[in-house]
């Protein structure tokens, strides 16, 4: 090559020549060499290797956002290692999320190392806001939470619970959504054990000592501070509701009762008028079979005409009897014939 140059330095176009090989070569680095950010990072004062950058370049991470993100790192104070951010962003992790949650850790003189950071990070925590709220605590807000008393009348209460973030739980911690209902548990215990609702009325605090004394941060990535009762408002007279529909409900039962039994009374009567009317065709029956029984008595001798003449005398003075009482209406022709037969006799 040196041949090459020496013998084309003659040639007046040879210093062209070498200037567009080294645009070319210079080129070839710039495009598979990093080299404006490795410059970046080096006067930074966060050094790093050419030969990573390289590596960085080769497995398609975005190197130039890491060495922004571990330079903002370095000078806030922070002693780490780029290969660690680039492990964190190889698993998957926001590396800008957990770098930042680290320097305001740090300038909170808060414990958190990167390790704990990365694991926050990749179990799906924001663990820049945890930091956050873990300097500035958070309120949460419950909705109207109903509550009845002892003596029947609904009580409606919302509370704000003022919270900060246990970064050492926020692995496998409950959320918000737990704090509410652990919340809501204690307001509905505390006024559902008082006598009357005027106690919780008078003495709203109550409900806030009862659920600090309960411990309802166990388990949570949260460390409640306190519970402060932004509103009580009465609600309905539950009680005097159940009641009533507890009485509504007797009546209907009574009503039904007493229709089951109209009925069977109804249908009772129908079996006894069935009965009667069975009877008084028997009676028919009978009355029917006794003047066939006398005119066989009367051809068979054993009933003379003059019994049979004061038979009909006494049925005669029966009826009349019963004309003069008012108990039967008697015919004119049975009485006339029963009074000639008796003057004769």
């Amino acid at each position: 090559m040196l041949n090459f140059l020496l013998a084309t330095s003659s040639d007046p176009a040879t210093p062209l020549i070498i200037a567009g090989v080294a645009v070319v070569i210079l080129i070839i680095l710039l495009a598979f060499f990093p080299i404006g950010t490795w410059f970046t990072a080096a006067i930074s004062g966060a050094r790093v290797p050419m030969s990573r950058l390289v590596g960085m370049k080769m497995r398609r991470i975005k190197y130039k956002l890491l060495v922004d993100v571990y330079i903002r790192a370095r000078k806030a104070g922070l002693n780490i290692d780029i290969g660690e951010l680039e492990s964190h962003v190889m698993a998957g992790g926001n590396v800008s999320n957990v770098v930042n949650a680290l320097i305001s850790a740090h300038s909170a003189n808060i414990d958190l190392s990167l390790s704990s950071a990365k694991a926050i990070d990749l179990a799906g925590r924001d663990v820049l806001n945890a930091v956050k709220v873990s300097v500035n605590p958070k309120v949460i807000e419950t909705p109207i939470i109903s509550a009845i008393a002892k003596n029947g009348i609904e009580l409606r209460v919302k509370a704000r619970v003022t919270v900060r973030a246990n970064i050492a739980r926020l692995i496998g911690g409950a959320g918000e959504e737990t704090i509410i209902a652990r919340v809501g548990e204690g307001i509905v215990t505390t006024v559902g054990s008082a006598e009357t609702h005027k106690e919780v009325l008078e003495n709203p605090d109550l409900i806030s000592k009862t659920v600090l004394k309960k411990g309802l941060d166990a388990g949570t990535a949260y460390e409640i501070l306190s519970i402060d009762i932004a509103d009580v408002d009465v609600g309905r007279n539950i009680g005097a509701q159940l009641q009533m529909d507890q009485a509504e409900a007797d009546k209907r039962i009574a009503q039904a009762a007493a229709e089951e039994r109209r009925a069977m009374a109804v249908a009772t009567e129908q079996e006894m008028r069935a009965m009667t009317q069975e009877m008084r065709a028997k009676v028919i029956e009978a009355e029917a079979e006794i003047p066939r029984a006398m005119a066989e008595a009367l051809r068979s001798g054993r009933l003379g005409i003059m019994d049979y003449y004061q038979l009909q005398n006494i049925q005669a003075d029966t009826a009349m009897r019963q004309a003069i009482s008012g108990t039967g209406d008697a015919p004119a022709g049975g009485a006339g014939a029963g009074t000639g037969d008796k003057g004769k006799k």
